[in-house]
């Protein structure tokens, strides 16, 4: 088959895989839901349990699941092929500890005042992983305008242990119920109650997105070294920059929207290469499909499982991830 055909097949397989749990989803819960009813346009919407289940309490949790999913998929793959390394992660660089971090102030503090409908903790936790990438560029930026990779991974990692003691301080300070809050967050949290939160993260998931698509090429070329991308014409300093503000960016907004959901960005491209193999072309697309796909199926699980108990969302992940990795690990050795 040529690569044309596969990549039109990994966006129509992996692209139908996500649309069907999207709509899927908001069917499942401890209230049936009827699809025929949340459609029926002869009911005004006041009177239509099914449509408010559906449009009102599920379906922005859905989205919102999709949206952080695709993200730290997609971003884990980019932040993999930049550093040459398969166990880099979207939370590798500090970015999400940042983005943690602004949040647990915001928890702490009772900061409510938000804008335009949107809370002020999503608006602290984008702020405080756009300060997070800003530290670690400037550490990593090299004399000749380029990244040195090896700096930006140490300045990460450190600035990443930094501010994850900088959260336990904050928790050490804070009361119970203050803590509670927190550590419930930092489990990860897709309770999204409206579609504000959701379109407030659209745009700079939209721009990394836009970014990603004019990677996959050069990621092939980056995965093997510096000097076999510049050989053919990539302008790898260039490609550098953008990889990594891209995947900071997407990182960023998907934290400030869900919390630190782990091991998507890790366990969904792995899980990619082993169906379509190491081609970015490929890869970079049924990553995202498949991060939106397997953190709603997730979110899923977590809401219905224990009802009317919810259970973390970051739990369930863990819970799957974490043994799948080490089957991983078992079978790359």
């Amino acid at each position: 088959m040529s690569i044309g055909r596969k990549i039109a097949a990994t966006w129509v397989g992996f692209g139908a895989l996500a649309i069907l749990t999207c709509v899927a989803a908001p069917l499942v819960g401890p209230t049936t839901v009827d699809l025929r009813r949340v459609f029926d346009t002869s009911l005004p919407f006041a009177e239509n349990t099914d449509a408010q289940i559906f449009f009102v309490a599920r379906l922005p949790r859905v989205l919102a699941g999709g949206l952080v999913g695709a993200s730290l998929a997609a971003s884990g793959v980019v932040l993999q092929a930049l550093l040459r390394n398969p166990l880099a992660t979207p939370f590798t660089l500090g970015v999400s500890a940042g983005a943690a971090l602004g949040a647990m102030l915001a928890l702490t503090f009772g900061l409510s005042s938000g804008v335009a409908g949107i809370s002020a903790v999503p608006i602290a936790s984008f702020a405080g992983a756009l300060g997070a990438v800003a530290i670690v560029y400037g550490l990593a930026r090299a004399k000749h305008r380029g990244l040195s990779t090896n700096v930006l991974l140490l300045a990460g990692v450190t600035l990443n242990s930094f501010f994850s003691a900088l959260i336990l301080f904050v928790q050490f300070l804070s009361d119970f119920s203050q803590t509670f809050r927190t550590v419930r967050w930092l489990m990860g949290d897709l309770d999204v109650s409206s579609y504000a939160p959701v379109l407030a993260a659209l745009p700079p998931i939209a721009l990394s997105f836009a970014a990603f698509s004019m990677l996959p090429r050069k990621m092939n070329l980056l995965s093997i070294s510096d000097e076999s991308a510049a050989s053919r014409g990539v302008d790898v300093h260039r490609t550098q920059r953008l990889a990594f503000l891209s995947a900071s960016l997407a990182t960023g907004a998907a934290v400030s929207l869900g919390g630190p959901v782990g091991f998507i960005g890790i366990v969904v491209p792995h899980l990619v290469r082993l169906l379509v193999g190491a081609d970015h072309r490929l890869v970079l697309p049924a990553s995202a499909f498949g991060g939106a796909a397997f953190l709603v199926a997730c979110d899923t699980v977590s809401r219905t499982a224990l009802s009317p108990l919810e259970i973390p969302v970051g739990v369930v992940t863990a819970i799957i991830g974490g043994p799948f990795f080490l089957w991983l690990l078992v079978r790359k050795r």
